[in-house]
């Protein structure tokens, strides 16, 4: 195999939100998006998916990086600290210290290693509240990666992000035109040639207030109650879920 492509993370990274049954945990993602053009230029493409849901920044560095080093990548991608920056309280200088020695580590091998920013969330009532501690966090992450010359996927910057229709009904993972975006930011980051277009969704429906509540009762109602549930029982969703592509293996489509 020549390029060895391992992706690090969290539930964006795993895929969650493009549901498709086909792939594995049930979630295609963007990274199998990626790894499915990569391969489309080199067969011998070996593509690892270590990310799990729910995962911590600290989860993330302490329980795959290492993995990840084992398989000897030339190509990385990493995003963690989503899942932190909606706890109550987070320590983000700290975290970026974390953060810069797993990245560190994955360049010091050699390996292309790609980061990505927040989304920035100002047109959302949830993400609206973190919208400061979201750029805070992205520059710590410009930071890392002009410092250890990684690629860097700047979602802050991706308007299209803003809107609602990119997202999964629990608002919180991007669903399959989202995840596409990314896709194609990553290749376009990576210099790789792609027959993708940008996702063009059309203007966006008016919705009149007593729409609005109903859809923010039910986000609720179906979301956000079990979500803040979990938070209070210490679960995380991704406790049952293991890496979806734990090993190196050839990308089939």
């Amino acid at each position: 195999m020549n390029t060895r492509f391992v992706a690090l993370g969290d539930s964006f990274t795993e895929g969650v939100g493009d549901d498709d049954p086909a792939y594995p945990n049930g979630v295609r993602g963007w990274a199998d998006r990626t790894a499915e053009v990569l391969a489309r230029h080199e067969p011998d493409l070996g593509y690892a998916n270590l990310a799990v849901r729910g995962r911590l920044l600290r989860d993330v560095v302490g329980e795959q990086v290492g993995p990840a080093l084992d398989l000897r990548p030339t190509l990385v991608t990493l995003y963690a600290g989503g899942n932190d920056l909606m706890r109550p309280k987070i320590d983000l200088d700290a975290l970026a210290e974390v953060y810069d020695d797993a990245v560190s580590a994955l360049t010091a091998t050699g390996a292309t290693v790609v980061l990505f920013t927040g989304v920035d969330g100002v047109e959302d009532p949830l993400f609206r509240r973190m919208r400061g501690r979201t750029a805070i966090y992205n520059e710590h992450v410009r930071l890392i990666a002009a410092r250890h010359g990684a690629l860097l996927v700047d979602m802050w910057a991706m308007r299209m992000l803003r809107d609602r229709r990119m997202w999964a009904a629990d608002r919180i993972h991007l669903n399959h035109n989202g995840h596409a975006a990314i896709s194609i930011a990553v290749l376009d980051a990576l210099g790789v040639a792609h027959e993708f277009t940008p996702v063009d969704l059309g203007p966006r429906e008016s919705v009149n207030p007593r729409q609005q509540r109903a859809q923010n009762l039910r986000w609720a109602r179906e979301h956000a109650v079990p979500w803040v549930r979990r938070r209070l029982r210490g679960e995380s969703s991704g406790d049952t879920v293991t890496a979806k592509r734990p090993e190196l293996k050839p990308v089939s489509f």
